[in-house]
């Protein structure tokens, strides 16, 4: 598929702007579409338009992620989870048992605590563990890496009806021991504007931006980007380079916006899934006000 890689240095700057970007995709042969919202100038060009989502085995995916940063992807042959068997692994997840070591947290909305994320899972879940760690999931993640891939941290958030969301920010600076990574979205719902779908902003991912004291994009670099909100189909993959600026806006529907997010690293840096876990534990300890991720990027109170 190619040799694009992700990681610090490893990937070409694609700076180009985002309105050369797409242009430059959106006659591409695609296998299904995501829509892109209206948000920023240049977007406004594609508003109600479709963005390509490529078949994970398509070579134009790689070129996309290498330029834009990041690369939606379908399920072509049939071969993944429907989206029916994504919500019951989801409904399975939340009624997990935290005695058996899966990580669960709640935030205070409108409506009182609902949950807003679990991680660490695939021991205890068949599914996700088959669907996470075997097949086409770390197969697309080592053909964007350029090499081969293995899971080092997993979340679902849910973001329900109120739920809050994500400032500005990049995922590198969160990841401890390993320096070449990705990671995506699998829509469990329908990911829409009014729900709080993810915003990228397409080759801005050649560098860590500056950042604020969260560990979050500086504001006065937030207001300079063109961001693009990218609305997913349920069932649909959303994969983004660990330096591309993204966000998401709180979900102002009456329907959840839940979705699994799964990061892999390059296999020749190691298995640390484990080391990852035990390093948030310890640097979350003590932590008050309680947050969700290395990053203060959660827009929301963790309660419970």
């Amino acid at each position: 598929m190619g040799s694009g890689r992700v990681g610090s240095g490893r990937v070409g700057s694609g700076r180009g702007g985002s309105g050369e970007v797409l242009d430059s995709v959106l006659s591409t042969r695609c296998a299904a579409g995501v829509r892109i919202g209206r948000f920023g100038a240049r977007a406004r060009r594609y508003d109600h338009g479709v963005v390509p989502a490529f078949a994970a085995d398509d070579p134009a995916a790689v070129r996309h992620f290498s330029e834009a940063g990041w690369v939606a992807t379908a399920d072509a042959d049939g071969s993944g989870p429907t989206p029916e068997r994504l919500r019951a692994w989801a409904d399975e997840l939340a009624d997990l048992d935290p005695a058996v070591g899966v990580l669960h947290y709640f935030e205070e909305t409108d409506c009182g605590p609902a949950r807003c994320r679990s991680e660490h899972f695939v021991e205890v879940h068949a599914g996700l563990r088959a669907f996470l760690t075997e097949g086409a999931m770390p197969a697309t993640a080592g053909a964007l890496l350029g090499e081969p891939a293995v899971l080092y941290k997993e979340k679902c958030n849910y973001k329900l009806p109120g739920g809050a969301g994500y400032s500005p920010h990049q995922d590198a600076p969160a990841y401890r021991f390993v320096e070449t990574h990705v990671s995506c979205m699998v829509a469990i719902d329908d990911a829409t504007v009014a729900n709080g779908c993810l915003e990228v902003v397409s080759g801005a991912h050649d560098r860590i931006w500056p950042q604020d004291e969260r560990g979050c994009i500086a504001p006065e670099v937030v207001a300079t980007m063109r961001w693009e909100p990218v609305e997913v189909p349920a069932g649909g993959t959303l994969w983004f380079h660990s330096r591309t600026p993204h966000r998401s806006g709180p979900n102002r529907s009456d329907r959840p916006r839940r979705a699994l997010y799964p990061t892999y690293n390059a296999a020749r840096e190691g298995t640390l899934r484990d080391e990852y876990y035990r390093a948030k534990a310890a640097e979350l300890a003590d932590d008050e006000p309680r947050r969700v991720s290395l990053l203060g990027d959660f827009e929301g109170r963790i309660v419970g």
